[in-house]
């Protein structure tokens, strides 16, 4: 189908795909899409959510520390990424019963290997730089859909930080005209969307407040020897009592301070990070799981400490989504943080926590085949609205 007939039909079906800094795997949605714009509806068919090997996320973790492997290894990897993408959309459409063949359209993140938006001297010139790998051809070429894919750089180019990119879709699907609605997403990195209520795209607040899954992460795989890679419900950090004296010591992380527009990733809360975290523990005397529950209450007053320092005013409601949501631990410590605030999941709304970000990459690929301005400028910092997304076809 070529893309002047795609934006003819009334209705799609579409297939959203994002691999996140968590680099545990790439979920995938499939979802029905009449509209664009403000007159956008959408219905989530099917998700799946495909983990990496352990080879693959070795991979991705390392090249993504910015200073190892070569343009071999990350030409390689985006291959690999890019066959684990189409075998996420043949999943997803295997749950959903579709054929593949009957998708119009993909809108792919891609991995995130590198994110520079913090402009920097190189070569003689000032840049800022982003990188996200996974071939969308072989989405092309063995679906025959239009895939959408690289969506940060436009965004950098009009000055912008390219990230957070949901909240322009949060804005079609969470608006209310007579509540304050903040989104939580919880992935690798943690990033909030205020939703004034009654107000404009303009009035959108968006930026990343700190760690999400991350440290987390590699703490459980500190504790459990690698045998778990995430603290599944919570439940390992539950055991232990949080230290506050290295809390204290976290909180003085300088990305807090910084007031949006903002963004992070791996290369803030990196391996040196964490070897400042666990030098620290050493030095209180503190044990692993005594570092995890610290950790999880760290991830969670970043939260709070972004929405009371950055947002105009608490929300009435902060909706949780991404992995996140599953962490028992860090939700009791959000809601004893916020008692102001109605802290819920996807799932107390009727949707899917897990399916959340794929179904936005899928609207945004929806809004960029339509031509319309898929960035949130006053989020991101561009100079101006702009159609993110590079069309495959």
């Amino acid at each position: 189908m070529s893309l002047a007939q795609l934006v003819q039909k009334q209705e799609k079906l579409v297939i959203g795909l994002m691999g996140g800094t968590s680099a545990d795997g790439v979920d995938a949605a499939l979802v029905r899409i009449s509209g664009h714009g403000l007159s956008t509806k959408v219905q989530l068919l099917a998700y799946a959510g495909i983990p990496f090997s352990a080879a693959v996320r070795g991979e991705v973790l390392a090249l993504a520390q910015g200073d190892v492997g070569g343009s071999r290894r990350l030409c390689m990897l985006g291959a690999v990424l890019g066959q684990l993408y189409l075998e996420a959309s043949l999943a997803v459409c295997e749950a959903a019963g579709v054929p593949p063949h009957t998708v119009d359209l993909v809108g792919s993140h891609g991995q995130t290997v590198y994110h520079q938006p913090v402009a920097e001297e190189y070569l003689g010139r000032t840049v800022t730089s982003t990188l996200q790998i996974g071939e969308p051809s072989l989405l092309c070429e063995e679906i025959g859909a239009v895939v959408v894919s690289d969506f940060r750089v436009r965004d950098m180019a009009a000055g912008g930080q390219g990230a957070p990119l949901v909240p322009y879709t949060e804005y079609l699907l969470y608006r209310d005209e007579h509540a304050d609605t903040a989104l939580q997403n919880i992935g690798g990195i943690g990033n909030i969307t205020f939703l004034p209520a009654g107000g404009g795209l303009e009035d959108v607040i968006a930026f990343d407040t700190g760690p999400g899954n991350m440290l987390m992460d590699a703490a459980t795989g500190r504790l459990t020897g690698g045998e778990h890679t995430y603290d599944p419900s919570g439940s390992l950090a539950a055991a232990y009592e949080a230290s506050l004296a290295l809390l204290e010591a976290l909180m003085q992380d300088e990305y807090l301070a910084k007031p949006p527009p903002k963004t992070t990733g791996r290369e803030h809360y990196s391996a040196n990070f964490l070897d400042m975290v666990y030098g620290r523990a050493a030095g209180l005397g503190l044990a692993d799981g005594a570092v995890l529950r610290t950790l999880t209450r760290y991830t969670a007053e970043t939260i709070a400490h972004s929405a009371r320092a950055f947002l105009p005013r608490l929300p009435q409601r902060l909706v949780v989504g991404g992995g996140g949501h599953h962490n028992l631990t860090l939700l009791a410590d959000l809601r004893a943080l916020l008692p102001e605030v109605k802290v819920l999941t996807n799932e107390d709304l009727g949707l899917d926590s897990d399916a959340k970000e794929a179904v936005a990459f899928a609207l945004l690929a929806n809004e960029a085949v339509h031509g319309m301005c898929n960035n949130a400028p006053a989020a991101t910092g561009a100079r101006h609205p702009v159609v993110m997304g590079k069309i495959s076809q």
